[in-house]
């Protein structure tokens, strides 16, 4: 089976490198996620823009929009990305840079990080993306549930905001990153409820393949998790993503392949990405020639 990575990372981020290294001792380098890649089938990663202007900075107000991904000089062609959003930095100069990145094949959606900056879905500084997203028919993916950072503010990352922003812009398909964890009845229902809004099921665990056996096995770490799923009975609306480099790639794959009963993987674990990222089918129908 064929499986695309809907969110991980590739950016110079302290608190990554320091995960990578301390907690799930992957080789955080564009090398290093190719090779897991390529040891699990995996045919494409997205990768989700995020940049901070110094160390340790991320909620960073000063890093500059698009933020992309900065840690490989030149990105393989197994990696595209969701162009980040810094609502800070978000005038005239920065909706026009962000509009000529979307017209390259490789920025295959928006990224906007609730809960690490101050704003809720619907705030009105972020209707220009959504216009964007719009006449470039990308996705737009939401940071909801809990945040990698103390410094991030809980209310604006609840999943319930997108509900008004998935009402509002029924022409604009949005994914819920993390499925709003720990908020997943939640985000269940709003996923269930609104025909344009998806999640996927990344970062919901830190730490190397013992540590992600160790959750997976726990009979009650997940209980939410799996009432949430159960509850949204849409499989077809959720996407496979790891968050790498938070966790390494084969363990969360066994551990999304236990969640997810075995006839809806293949839309989890492919399908469902090329309906959310309509940009990333020339890359993965390369790998199939």
């Amino acid at each position: 089976m064929k499986i695309i990575d809907a969110h991980m990372h590739l950016s110079h981020i302290a608190e990554f490198k320091a995960t990578a290294a301390e907690k799930s001792f992957v080789d955080y380098s564009a090398e290093g996620i190719l090779h897991e890649y390529a040891d699990n089938n995996v045919v494409l990663g997205i990768g989700m823009g995020l940049t901070e202007t110094k160390q340790g900075a991320f909620p960073d107000d000063e890093a500059v929009t698009p933020m992309g991904l900065d840690l490989a000089e030149h990105l393989p062609s197994q990696i595209v990305y969701c162009l980040g959003i810094n609502p800070h930095k978000l005038d005239g100069q920065a909706l026009a840079e962000l509009e000529q990145e979307l017209q390259k094949p490789e920025a295959v959606g928006l990224k906007i990080y609730l809960g690490y900056y101050p704003f809720y879905a619907y705030d009105r500084v972020y209707d220009p993306i959504y216009e964007l997203a719009a006449s470039y028919k990308v996705p737009v993916v939401f940071h909801t549930g809990d945040t990698y950072s103390e410094r991030g503010l809980l209310k604006y990352s609840h999943p319930l905001t997108i509900d008004e922003v998935a009402v509002t812009h029924r022409s604009v398909n949005f994914m819920m990153a993390h499925f709003g964890d720990p908020w997943v009845l939640d985000g269940a229902e709003v996923v269930y409820k609104n025909r344009n809004v998806f999640a996927d099921l990344s970062g919901l665990m830190v730490g190397d393949g013992a540590q992600c056996a160790r959750l997976k096995d726990s009979p009650l770490f997940f209980a939410h998790l799996r009432h949430a799923i159960t509850y949204c009975d849409h499989y077809d609306k959720l996407l496979f993503g790891t968050d790498w480099p938070l966790a390494p790639v084969e363990p969360y794959i066994q551990f999304v392949k236990e969640l997810i009963p075995e006839a809806y993987h293949e839309d989890v674990f492919y399908n469902t990405a090329l309906r959310v990222f309509p940009k990333i089918k020339p890359f993965v129908e390369k790998d199939s020639l």
